[in-house]
């Protein structure tokens, strides 16, 4: 191919056709500056002959130029490049994308995204068997059941008219839910308080949506607390107003008059675990009613409890509607159903089903169908009990095995629910040693400032024992205890 532009370039014939192949090629080069603005093109008799095309196939390709204004056509002379912005090829940064491009890029997004605190879980790779939080043990799951109801479903879906189902959830799934609650937690409602959720994080933001006025309305969030609930509450343009928690949980006492949303994990405190003491979760309904406060209750995995009556939920103790509980199954069944749920106070209902029907009009009916099947013939009560006795025993051997290899550095946090515990760093002078045993002997655990607003060395650790056989525990914390000894953490 004899040059006959500024530039080589290897014409794709694969792409739709040799004219507008030719003409994707030429329009790059005017965008990018390598046909500068008033340079004249070859003539279509030239360019075939240099490129070995037909001549209509140039003249289609430069007619297509001329149309979008790229090229300005000339009587009786060749056509020129037109005056426009070009993005100069010397400009452009890694990924294709120029300076200027990416500049203006980052101000388009909301600042609270820029950096996020809290972003997808960095997929760190871990054992399958590890410490990570919040992860249910998906072996003893009875995966036939559930196949055999996801399939019934289906067939019951296929014979039903296309249409969208209702925005709060499908009767039948809503109906399980609070009969559920009421046997298991003893939250009392009824099907029409009930609003189904593509899991707790978009009740989060949905309540976030009904609840805020941006700029102005104060939420009083637990420090250290669950990051993406404080991202959805953030991003609706919260003041967020950190409270301490230590293990009787959510300092109540540290609550400013001026917060209107209270957000609290009263069971299982995440991430230290420690359980909202009895005369607290009092004082905070009372905090609340004076105030005219509403309280949103994360009982995320309250249905794993070991040893005494668990307390009752805020939302069994509230007489007043201020308190809107929030549930969901990823813990007592498993995270990919993307199942949660709100139990809304009266006076909020409808303004709740208008926020979910402007975010989302309906989650999906087949695993609704499903979720509710699984519920009513008592599938999911059976593997509550199953798991129950299965984490219990693990727990067990976790509080055991720390009490046991690591009480020199560190000190359980009392916690009698839920798929994880923590325990307190006894001298922080070893935090840094303490840290970097816990990362290699005992993947996926976690440490308080992974969840913390505030800047600083953590105070904590909190270790997942959903996934971790009972018999592997004790020689990770033996792994941990013999290299913290190397390291001189003692």
């Amino acid at each position: 191919m004899v040059p006959v532009f500024p530039f080589d370039f290897t014409l794709p014939r694969d792409t739709g056709g040799l004219a507008q192949a030719l003409h994707r090629v030429l329009r790059d080069a005017v965008l990018d500056g390598r046909l500068p603005a008033g340079s004249p093109l070859p003539s279509t008799r030239t360019a075939a002959q240099a490129l070995g095309l037909s001549r209509n196939t140039v003249v289609a390709a430069y007619d297509l130029l001329v149309a979008e204004g790229y090229v300005l056509p000339r009587s009786g002379a060749r056509s020129v490049v037109a005056p426009i912005a070009t993005r100069r090829a010397g400009s452009k940064a890694a990924g294709g994308s120029s300076v200027l491009t990416q500049a203006w890029q980052t101000e388009r997004i909301v600042p609270l995204w820029r950096a996020p605190q809290m972003g997808p879980d960095a997929a760190r790779t871990l054992p399958e068997r590890n410490f990570r939080l919040g992860v249910p043990d998906h072996r003893p799951f009875p995966h036939a059941v559930w196949r055999r109801l996801t399939a019934r479903s289906l067939r019951e879906w296929s014979r039903s008219p296309f249409g969208y189902p209702p925005t709060e959830g499908l009767p039948a799934l809503r109906e399980a839910i609070a009969k559920h609650l009421g046997f298991s937690r003893a939250v009392a409602c009824e099907a029409r308080d009930v609003v189904v959720t593509s899991g707790a994080q978009q009740a989060f933001d949905l309540l976030a949506r009904l609840l805020v006025t941006p700029g102005r309305t104060q939420v009083a969030v637990e420090e250290p607390g669950y990051p993406p609930l404080r991202a959805a509450f953030a991003a609706a343009g919260a003041v967020l107003v950190p409270v301490p928690v230590d293990d009787e949980g959510l300092r109540v006492d540290q609550l400013p008059d001026t917060v209107r949303v209270v957000s609290v994990t009263p069971s299982h405190q995440s991430p230290t675990g420690a359980a909202l003491s009895l005369h607290r979760r009092a004082a905070l309904l009372d905090w609340a009613r004076a105030r005219h406060a509403v309280i949103l209750e994360d009982d995320y995995d309250g249905e794993f409890r070991f040893g005494a009556r668990p307390l009752d939920a805020l939302q069994t103790l509230d007489r007043d509607g201020i308190v809107f509980y929030i549930g969901t199954f990823s813990k007592c069944m498993f995270p990919s159903l993307r199942k949660g749920f709100v139990v809304s106070p009266p006076w909020a209902r409808d303004a709740l089903l208008a926020v979910k029907h402007c975010a989302d009009s309906h989650c999906d009916t087949i695993t609704q169908s499903a979720l509710a099947a699984f519920i009513h013939e008592g599938h999911l009560a059976r593997h509550v009990r199953r798991m129950r006795a299965l984490y219990a025993a693990r727990r067990q051997v976790l509080l055991e095995g720390l009490q046991r290899e690591l009480a020199a550095w560190l000190r359980p946090i009392p916690s009698e629910a839920g798929l994880h515990m923590a325990a307190r760093i006894v001298d922080t002078a070893h935090t840094d040693a303490i840290v970097n045993a816990m990362r290699r002997c005992l993947p996926g655990a976690q440490t308080s400032a992974e969840y913390s607003m505030a800047s600083g060395p953590p105070w904590a650790l909190s270790f997942g024992y959903g996934t971790v056989d009972a018999e592997a525990i004790v020689p990770a914390l033996r792994r941990m205890r013999r290299a913290l000894q190397v390291q001189g953490g003692s």
